[in-house]
C-alpha cells in the first residue's frame, strides 16, 4: 500500500513540472512518449532489447516533435 502511494506521489510531481511548457517542448515530450512506447513495442516484437529499443524510438520521437507542426504560424 505505501509503495502505490509514493508511486502516485511521484507521478504527481513530474506530471505537474509540465505544466508552463511551450508548444515546441510538448511535442518533443509527447513524441518522445510515443516513440519509447513504439520503440519498445517493435523491439518486443522482433525479439530486441526492450531498453534499447525504449531509448532509440524516445530520441527519434522528441526529434521528430521538436521539429515539427510550426508550419500553421507561418
Amino acid at each position: 500500500m505505501l509503495k502505490t502511494i509514493f508511486v502516485l506521489m511521484v507521478g504527481g510531481v513530474l506530471v505537474s513540472g509540465c505544466s508552463n511548457l511551450s508548444n515546441r517542448e510538448n511535442r518533443a515530450l509527447t513524441g518522445a512518449g510515443l516513440g519509447a512506447a513504439g520503440g519498445a513495442v517493435i523491439a518486443g516484437a522482433t525479439g530486441g532489447s526492450l531498453l534499447v529499443g525504449g531509448l532509440i524510438g524516445g530520441a527519434g520521437g522528441a526529434a521528430v516533435g521538436a521539429l515539427t507542426g510550426d508550419s500553421h504560424r507561418r
